[in-house]
């Protein structure tokens, strides 16, 4: 990586510093035009996992495509050549939008990821509000949406839309992608990525807005974990069976399935499938030393989603379980009986579902591999007659980058410019697939830059972002172009006279 030495800025407020006051300036001004703008989004009830909104998603993928043509862009609607089979019928996956906003040679090229679709919400489901309805309470901007990921999309937009209200040049060409399954797996957007690759091809970084920070202070993120979805299947019996005629003769498929579970993970959270840790890397000193800079509060995060104690007891053991070792997470059974009441069935198939949260170097195959013979072993000792089968149904890879390069340089001075602070260098637990995506198929510098809250409950009810969020997110954001071009250029000069030397 070069190394370049910028010195310190010069007494007195100079052009740039101006411009941005200016810009800043005119966010504060216009808010309440941005809030309402994403009001009028929330209210599109595209929730790309019911079939019966398809329509809705699709609705949602045109709104985005006028907006951003609004701004003076390119845009097109790019339709997957693939179909989604929901309850026994073919559904249209909704287009991908691909927007091109400026070209001149000399700026960094920046390609924006976001989506718009959402996760399900029903008022019945806890909602205080219509979530469908942005709802302001004590600042916060209500709806189902509002952090994952229309309000983000809404501010990279909002700050174009200012420098262009203030008739200054952008200063970075701009690019967008823009999807509406995100939701449920991204759907055809490798496809797209792929065929499009000249779309891609004079990018320069690729940024994405579509997760948190992990408490009240800004952050930037450079890695995620991966996910491994199991499903373990016991087949018993022809039929469901009842307990009274059956119970004690037969080898229940529950019995056999509550064993293989049990035998996943200890009550101290380590993983008990024999390997399963020896490809995990080595955490290195230097992102070690991070951690106990890192803003997290164990005490509110425990009162935040109600429980007594984390299985760790220090912060930084916490986080690094959390974003450096995978982990085992058991998510329901299928085939169970689990309505009120009683029922005294012996169920003839049941479907353990777990997860595994993979952490970088660990291959996919290897963990299938383990996995199942893990579970292969566990089932034999049963001497059980049952029928076992194991499948992994999703597996997405870990992403990782190097928080040192520019475009983390340029999102750093932004938020001190915005917040006045040097943010947090975090990891996301969770998985971002479209991440890894990216990194290889296009293989440009990528970066996760979030503005949402860590109490944002993104899936949840009740789900929000802030005012204060959404407003310094979009000032975040037009403080990124002007920086990130600012440095591009200075490492062009500099490598330029390098190669003349």
């Amino acid at each position: 990586m070069i190394m370049m030495s910028f010195g310190a800025e010069a007494s007195g407020p100079s052009p740039a510093t101006d411009l941005l006051n200016r810009i800043f300036q005119n966010i504060d001004l216009r808010q309440n035009d941005f809030v309402q703008t994403l009001k009028e989004w929330l209210a599109v009830q595209s929730d790309s996992s019911d079939p019966q909104l398809r329509g809705e998603v699709i609705r949602m993928m045109g709104i985005a495509a006028k907006r951003i043509q609004d701004l003076g862009a390119t845009a097109q609607l790019v339709n997957p050549n693939m179909t989604e089979m929901i309850g026994g019928r073919q559904v249209p996956l909704p287009p991908v939008l691909l927007a091109n906003l400026g070209d001149d040679p000399k700026k960094p090229t920046v390609c924006f990821y976001g989506h718009v679709d959402v996760q399900p919400a029903k008022k019945e489901d806890g909602w205080t509000t219509d979530p469908y309805t942005l709802t302001e309470i004590n600042g916060n901007l209500h709806g189902r949406g509002a952090s994952d990921d229309k309000g983000p999309v809404l501010a990279w937009i909002n700050a174009v839309d200012t420098l262009n209200t203030l008739k200054q040049d952008i200063p970075v060409n701009m690019k967008f992608i823009i999807e509406g399954m995100e939701e449920t797996g991204s759907g055809g957007l490798e496809e797209i990525i792929k065929k499009y690759n000249h779309f891609f091809s004079d990018i320069d970084y690729i940024v994405i807005s579509d997760n948190s920070w992990i408490s009240r202070k800004p952050a930037l993120i450079y890695g995620s974990r991966g996910n491994a979805y199991f499903f373990v299947e016991v087949k018993g019996s022809e039929r469901d069976l009842h307990s009274g005629s059956f119970g004690g003769i037969t080898h229940e498929a529950m019995s056999d399935l509550i064993a293989l579970l049990d035998s996943l993970v200890d009550p101290s959270g380590r993983i008990l499938i024999p390997g399963i840790y020896d490809d995990v890397a080595t955490l290195t000193e230097e992102e070690q030393q991070l951690y106990d800079k890192i803003e997290f509060d164990m005490e509110e995060q425990k009162n935040k989603i109600g429980v007594k104690k984390f299985v760790q007891s220090t912060k930084v053991e916490t986080l690094l379980h959390l974003w450096c070792y995978p982990s085992l997470s058991i998510h329901g059974i299928e085939g169970a009986f689990y309505g009120p009441g009683t029922k005294t069935v012996i169920p003839s198939k049941v479907i353990g579902k777990f997860s595994i949260r993979q952490v970088p170097n660990m291959n996919l195959s290897a963990v299938k591999e383990k996995v199942s013979k893990h579970l292969e072993n566990v089932f034999a000792k049963r001497n059980s007659p049952n029928k076992l089968t194991v499948t992994m149904p999703i597996g997405a890879l870990p992403w990782v980058t190097d928080a040192k390069e520019l475009q983390y340089e340029a999102a750093r001075r932004a938020v001190a410019k915005v917040f006045g602070i040097v943010p947090d260098m975090i990891k996301d637990g969770s998985t971002i697939p479209i991440a890894k995506t990216f990194q290889t198929v296009t293989q440009k510098k990528i970066m996760m830059l979030p503005i949402g809250g860590s109490d944002d409950g993104e899936h949840s009810q009740n789900e929000k972002i802030s005012r204060d969020n959404y407003i310094q997110g979009t000032k975040l954001f037009a403080a990124f172009f002007l920086e990130l071009a600012e440095l591009h250029q200075k490492k062009q000069k500099y490598s330029n006279q390098i190669n003349k030397d």
